[in-house]
């Protein structure tokens, strides 16, 4: 079992691609295991390139689009792979060590907080990391 203090959180987008247009990213490393949540996801195309021009997309399209099929948020979780080491970074954020292992998909904020917390929780814990690798979404 890999207790949560043990967990190394990161402030950035652990996966997709389009991440950095992501309102909403938890990335949390659970031992061998990276587990990334994103959502809330605006292009810049969709946002016109202004603040306010965002707001104003943002007003009709809350929680911004679609990052998948029917959903706007989602959890993947992979192999951790690398830590960075960028010299103008240096965060320690794994790399995507291979394909991903599972995902789950949310329509709003608190489903998604609960799913990466809830999975976070199974992936730490040998026992229910078993059950988790059985039952998550495959690609």
């Amino acid at each position: 079992m890999i207790p949560p203090e043990a967990w190394r959180w990161f402030g950035t987008a652990g996966h997709f691609i389009c991440g950095q247009w992501c309102r909403f990213h938890l990335c949390t490393q659970v031992g061998e295991y990276l587990i990334s949540t994103v959502g809330e996801y605006v292009h810049p195309s969709y946002s016109g390139g202004s603040e306010a021009a965002e707001a104003k997309w943002l007003e009709k399209n809350w929680p911004g689009a679609d990052i998948g099929l029917g959903r706007k948020y989602e959890t993947m979780v992979f192999r951790a792979g690398a830590p960075c080491k960028e010299a103008d970074c240096k965060c320690g954020q794994p790399a995507i060590g291979g394909a991903e292992l599972g995902t789950r998909g949310y329509n709003n904020r608190a489903d998604a907080t609960r799913g990466h917390m809830e999975l976070c929780r199974e992936w730490a814990d040998p026992v229910r990391r078993k059950w988790a690798e059985l039952t998550m979404e495959p690609r």
